[in-house]
């Protein structure tokens, strides 16, 4: 997501504006007073919107809380779903990682570890991740089930495909976790060489011993 905004119409600038508003003073009242303690209207209230406006941009208080993951992977599924994609199918998933990676705002590093953070500590916001996650990953499937043309309906494809699929978010898992235990260190340029370390390392971690 550009830091530039000049390009969009006014309405989507609008929107926009009020959708970071919202996450980022999300993210400040949650670390500050606690997540529990915050509720909608205090947040609403700081932001200057009406609960109809929150609820146009989020579907809930754990939704707002995650928008540094949302922000990720729509951004990912919408250039997978825009880009032809050739050779093999991880490969070409790990590159629209790191192409989405470097695409996001300049201060996306720092609202995704506050959010990793903030996560670690709400139960409520775990159950929610792991739900998005798994959203996600359907969602992926089957954008890129999408794409079999003439291979559709062949059962070995689509566990081929679904594996895939299984085995690239488990690698984003690996190295986003990495990162976020370093606190970060190395700015984005250390998460996508912890990412591409991550699928390096996959052939030999598929015949690792027991």
């Amino acid at each position: 997501m550009s830091d530039d905004l000049r390009d969009l119409p006014l309405r989507e600038r609008k929107k926009l504006r009020t959708r970071r508003a919202l996450s980022e003073t999300a993210l400040r009242l949650f670390t500050e007073r606690g997540y529990d303690a915050t509720t909608l209207d205090d947040l609403c209230d700081a932001v200057e919107v009406s609960k109809r406006t929150f609820f146009r941009n989020y579907r809930s208080k754990e939704d707002v809380a995650l928008a540094a993951d949302s922000d990720l992977w729509s951004a990912y599924l919408e250039y997978v779903t825009a880009q032809e994609m050739t050779g093999p199918l991880l490969e070409a998933l790990r590159a629209a990682l790191n192409t989405t990676l470097g695409a996001m705002d300049s201060d996306w590093d720092r609202r995704f570890l506050a959010t990793r953070e903030l996560s670690e500590t709400v139960p409520a916001l775990q159950a929610h991740s792991l739900g998005y996650c798994q959203d996600t990953t359907r969602a992926l499937g089957e954008a890129v089930s999408g794409r079999a043309g003439d291979r559709a309906g062949d059962r070995t494809d689509e566990v081929r495909r679904r594996l895939t699929v299984e085995i690239f978010v488990a690698a984003w898992r690996t190295a986003s976790l990495g990162w976020t235990e370093q606190g970060g260190r190395g700015g984005r340029d250390a998460l996508v060489k912890l990412v591409e370390e991550a699928f390096a390392e996959l052939p030999a971690a598929l015949t690792h011993p027991a």
